[in-house]
């Protein structure tokens, strides 16, 4: 018969647990990495949006006669395009147009400091909390 110490002491007996202590070692590293893909994917995603909606109002703007109507057709299609992107809110957007007469830029800044994806970070590297993205047309022809 087998003494109670050779039975305490075995390999099989020693590797219990130790599964656990290895998810305690890796598992905050793993949340972590979870968080920041999910963070900063959903950062890119609005940052994409923006660019979109600054192009789109940018062309948009091509259609105005002098600068005040330029700006008043892509402040509009930003408007439209802004219920059409479900990923944006308006009251988080500010449109800026320049127009110098023979180009338009259209300047879209986006405020995500207070946005659920912002706040999912906690102590993760934040990206940027505002996102201001612009287009640039050209009037005439090149």
């Amino acid at each position: 018969m087998a003494s109670s110490s050779s039975v305490r002491n075995s390999p099989l007996r020693m590797r219990q647990g130790s599964a656990a202590v290895e998810f305690a070692l890796i598992g905050p590293v793993l949340i972590a990495l979870l968080l920041a893909a999910v963070v900063y994917g959903g950062w890119f995603l609005l940052a994409q949006s923006v660019q979109s909606l600054a192009s789109e109002a940018a062309r948009a703007a091509l259609g105005g006669l002098d600068a005040q109507e330029r700006a008043a057709l892509a402040q509009a299609e930003a408007d439209a395009t802004v219920g059409d992107i479900g990923a944006l809110e308006a009251r988080r957007l500010a449109l800026r147009v320049e127009d110098d007469g023979v180009t338009v830029r259209v300047v879209a800044a986006y405020d995500i400091h207070d946005h659920p994806i912002m706040l999912l970070g906690g102590m993760l590297p934040r990206p940027p909390e505002v996102i201001e993205r612009s287009a640039v047309v050209r009037f005439g022809e090149r």
